[in-house]
């Protein structure tokens, strides 16, 4: 009977120890447990906030190429406009050429008088055709300046768009 009181005794002095370790060893895997959990958090956190940025640029850089296509387009129309108003030109140039060369070359005064009303008229459109070249070449540089900084905004997002994609390649600490 002893033995059983001893045995009942050891138990009750051995079990409080072990139930002291337990609790403990419970304590610290909560809290590990808590520290991942919140860990885990943080890094969804900034994963969220690494995607709206990547949305967000994404966006950006495809109204920034809509920019560019339209600067690209003023571009080609400036100088097709201005290419057209060469062409005139120069064929100004050569018909008020040959109505000179007729002039001085006919013998008939009717077509010499007609000549000489004719030659005012068309000096006066190619000295507006200067003009116009004139302004269209401003037009193509003002349009090639305004494409240039279009493609350098371009640039510039689609840089930002590579380094979060770079920050996002690395492995968090």
């Amino acid at each position: 009977m002893h033995r059983s009181w001893f045995l009942v005794l050891g138990f009750l002095v051995i079990s409080p120890g072990a139930f002291a370790q337990t609790s403990s060893t419970d304590s610290q895997t909560l809290q590990a447990l808590l520290a991942e959990v919140r860990q885990l958090r943080k890094e969804l956190r900034s994963t969220t906030v690494a995607a709206q940025r990547a949305q967000i640029l994404l966006y950006r850089l495809q109204i920034q190429e809509a920019a560019v296509t339209r600067a690209e387009q003023r571009v080609a129309e400036a100088h097709s406009t201005l290419a057209q108003t060469q062409a005139e030109q120069k064929h100004l140039t050569s018909e008020i050429k040959l109505r000179e060369d007729m002039q001085s070359n006919s013998q008939n005064p009717a077509e010499r008088k007609e000549l000489e009303e004719l030659l005012p008229r068309l000096k006066a459109q190619l000295e507006s055709t200067n003009d116009s070249e004139q302004h269209e070449e401003m037009k193509a540089v003002e349009a090639e300046l305004d494409l240039r900084t279009e493609q350098a905004k371009r640039t510039a997002l689609q840089d930002q768009l590579d380094s979060l994609d770079k920050s996002l390649d690395r492995p968090n600490p």
